[in-house]
């Protein structure tokens, strides 16, 4: 493979000296992006964008193409492709987010899911990976990623998007035996999954805990994070001669800091709810952070928008170990000069904190 031109995404998420903060952005291949729309619009529909590994590069590439400052590239994906690929029948209603033709509610219907293999049942995420890789050609590192358990589970118990977790909650306090045999066939889904995309070319992982932040706190450790900490022991941490960070991310999950660098991670992923300065206070030591800034930041003018990475920067402080990012997903109304700016601000205000 390509060595890299550009590699201080991975050295930070190592806590190793950079010359500046490096930068990328949840969901910033998008539809904030006009490429991307037109790329979605020629392909007919979301899932024959990811399910397409040509597409899949086209669209992971546009940023990059866009914005030079970006220190990494995320695969073109999305965490449903899990479920999907257990039978559970993934679909997108208009104006709705996705839907699923089957729907888990008994301990029959988990006993009677199948574990996908990576390769077969998720061959066209691999076949992407792989040709990203290529496309890249050492330009910046791959990130691969997958949702968490918890996540997938509850989309899995919803049929789609929900707002309370109303069934997926009654089932574990209910039946928490049928809860726990469907996040262990989960974990071990999530596992192969990122291994695969491991071996077909990520050079970095993150799992996404969207909806861990909803559980108590009690509920978090036992339903959530025990299996994020059952994922993480399972990857494969070095390929093609290199360590392979992996990121932890849950959205709300502030409270539990301590906890999640625990687990094993080289890095947790903070939304804007937290102080980047008081959590490398409580974990700093243990591992890196990446963050943190709130994405409605970018509907503001770029003047602000730049008071507000420094700001961040500042809380953070001198040395590595940060890699900058929004606070959860850029949003689909945000004007990519405004993306601009913010990454721009990011790499010129930060280099003072690497002298």
């Amino acid at each position: 493979m390509t060595a890299l031109k550009n590699d201080r995404f991975l050295r930070a998420l190592l806590k190793q000296p950079v010359d500046v903060t490096p930068v990328w952005m949840m969901r910033q291949a998008g539809r904030y992006l006009p490429e991307y729309r037109a790329s979605r619009a020629k392909a007919g529909d979301f899932m024959s964008l990811c399910m397409n590994p040509a597409f899949a590069c086209e669209v992971t590439m546009q940023p990059l193409d866009r914005y030079p400052q970006l220190d990494a590239a995320i695969l073109f994906s999305d965490i449903l492709t899990i479920p999907d690929a257990m039978g559970q029948g993934l679909y997108f209603e208009t104006g709705e987010g996705p839907r699923f033709k089957k729907v888990i509610s008994t301990m029959a219907d988990i006993e009677a899911l199948p574990i996908p293999d990576p390769h077969k049942d998720l061959g066209y995420v691999m076949d992407a990976v792989s040709t990203i890789r290529r496309e890249l050609n050492g330009r910046v590192p791959l990130i691969g990623f997958a949702g968490s358990p918890w996540t997938l589970a509850t989309y899995m118990v919803e049929g789609g998007s929900s707002k309370d977790y109303r069934k997926t909650k009654t089932m574990l306090y209910d039946n928490p035996q049928a809860l726990h045999l469907l996040l262990d066939k989960l974990a071990q889904t999530v596992t192969s999954y990122l291994n695969g995309q491991i071996m077909a070319g990520a050079q970095a992982v993150q799992i996404f805990d969207s909806w861990g932040g909803s559980l108590s706190a009690a509920a978090y450790q036992e339903f959530s994070l025990a299996y994020m900490r059952k994922i993480v022991s399972g990857l494969i941490r070095e390929h093609e001669g290199r360590k392979v960070p992996v990121i932890l991310f849950t959205k709300n999950g502030g409270l539990w800091l301590e906890s999640i660098a625990d687990a094993g991670a080289d890095a947790l992923g903070l939304d804007w709810t937290c102080d980047i300065g008081s959590a490398r206070d409580r974990v700093g030591s243990k591992v890196a952070l990446q963050g943190n800034m709130d994405p409605t930041v970018l509907y503001a003018k770029p003047e602000a928008i730049r008071t507000e990475v420094g700001r961040i920067l500042a809380s953070y402080g001198k040395g590595s170990g940060h890699v900058f990012n929004l606070g959860h997903g850029i949003t689909p109304d945000v004007d990519p000069e405004h993306a601009g700016a913010f990454l721009s601000a990011v790499h010129e205000l930060s280099a003072q904190y690497h002298e």
